[in-house]
């Protein structure tokens, strides 16, 4: 007689189920950038300067991993009829994220529908699937995406701004995660100016990194779901692996629901509340996310140059001109202000709930010391956490440069760039993460839970 687990094992891949789980799957999840896309370009006010459709398949498809190649002809920091060209690599993490979680929460609810074990060919079938569409509709977006823009800086009424020569100080400050310092602060200059701006999708880039994107994705949710079902071999992941992984992904997406709600507090009272909503809606993550490692005191390696470095917040400009071969850290921070060690507080506390989360969802054996559990948390919160700080790094790079060139002659030439240090962030994170599921562990023990 067979048991119910081999008839679960025997059953065959059922192709219909795939195929509609798949479509809801990305349907949604395009639906939700979109959304979010759309609505933060329209609170930014970008709609008014160009279609808002093919600007929103283009952040779109920045935001899955895809490139976009903006050019022109600008007339602006009195550089009259200069050919430009800019490359612009900052990722938009809100409409990622976004989609990154309809994605998998339908993709996990299909595998929850099998039972407590699924196959892997069926497991294999399901992903690839999803994989497929996606890329497929993200082709779509590659033909939707360009478009040319028209900007005439006199129509854009930046002086009837209060304070034009900047964006006023309780805005600027108010903007989550440094947001402010990447907003041009000399919009006065800027009301003469004409741009004629064309961009465009790159197909090969944009395909590649959406399927990079759908499997990051559904990795990261199987290894933190800890109620989706696996292939029997994968059985040790369930028991290793996702107490840690869980924990670990819940603390980062309430840093940001945390960010979202200083910015929701900041529009208060405040002149220009749909700035603050659009800019938090593209790049709350953004910020918060690069505020993680830098309060674990992973260190950043930034420069700018030109024009450029007046777009960044004061005295940060005079630092990265004069010192950009010293690594911006959270110490060289604090010097400009004390107050940035409460970065440093509460991403300690992060980690140190991040730990006592992993303890509580790891079983412990009978008998079983709380020196031993300690260390078998601490070991595996340690783990994901050394390869989770260097992702978070890599998703929050920022470079945006610009060169300005007349017939030939380089006129203009301006850059920011702020990277992490990967090795760093591997070595600090899992130093990090040992520690705090060696002492959530203990406070777990301790407390009894």
């Amino acid at each position: 007689m067979e048991t119910g687990h081999d008839t679960t094992r025997r059953r065959g891949v059922p192709v219909g189920d795939v195929l509609l789980s798949a479509i809801a799957a990305v349907s949604w999840a395009f639906i939700g950038m979109a959304g979010v896309a759309a609505l933060g370009l329209h609170l930014l006010g970008a709609d008014s300067a160009g279609s808002l459709g093919p600007m929103t398949a283009a952040v779109v498809a920045v935001g899955v991993g895809g490139r976009v190649t903006p050019s022109g002809d600008v007339s602006a920091f009195g550089l009259d009829g200069a050919q430009a060209n800019t490359a612009i690599d900052v990722t938009p993490l809100g409409v990622s994220l976004v989609g990154a979680l309809l994605l998998s929460w339908f993709f996990l609810r299909s595998l929850r529908a099998r039972g407590v074990e699924v196959a892997p060919g069926e497991l294999v079938a399901r992903a690839g699937a999803v994989m497929v569409l996606f890329v497929a509709m993200l082709g779509g977006l590659v033909w939707a995406g360009h478009d040319l823009i028209t900007i005439d800086g006199s129509k854009l009424g930046l002086n009837d701004i209060p304070g034009a020569g900047g964006l006023p100080d309780d805005i600027e400050d108010k903007l989550p995660g440094g947001i402010g310092g990447l907003l041009p602060d000399r919009l006065g200059d800027l009301a003469d100016a004409k741009a004629s701006v064309g961009f465009t999708v790159q197909t090969g880039a944009t395909l590649l990194g959406g399927a990079a994107f759908v499997i990051g994705v559904l990795l990261i949710a199987l290894l933190a779901s800890r109620r989706t079902p696996l292939p029997r071999a994968l059985a040790p992941v369930h028991r290793m692996v996702r107490p840690a992984a869980s924990a670990l992904v819940a603390v980062l997406l309430v840093t940001v629901l945390a960010g979202l709600a200083a910015a929701a507090y900041a529009m208060i009272g405040d002149d220009h509340p749909k700035r603050i909503a659009g800019a938090a809606l593209l790049g709350a993550p953004n910020g918060t996310w690069l505020g993680v490692p830098l309060g674990l005191f992973v260190p950043w390696d930034g420069n700018a140059s030109g024009e450029l470095v007046k777009l960044l917040p004061d005295p940060l400009d005079d630092l990265l001109r004069v010192t950009s071969d010293r690594p911006v850290t959270l110490g060289r921070l604090a010097e400009l202000d004390n107050r940035v060690w409460l970065l440093a507080i509460a991403t300690a506390l992060m980690m140190l709930f991040a730990g006592v989360l992993t303890a509580v969802r790891t079983p412990r054996a009978p008998g079983q010391g709380a020196a031993g559990f300690a260390g078998r948390c601490a070991l595996r919160l340690g783990v994901v956490t050394a390869l989770a700080l260097p992702l978070l790094v890599w998703l929050t790079d920022i470079s945006a440069n610009a060169s300005l060139s007349v017939l030939g002659f380089d006129a203009f030439d301006a850059g920011i760039d702020l990277h992490g240090n990967l090795g760093m962030a591997l070595l600090l994170g899992a130093a990090w993460g040992a520690g705090a599921g060696a002492a959530g562990a203990l406070l777990a023990c301790a407390s009894g839970t």
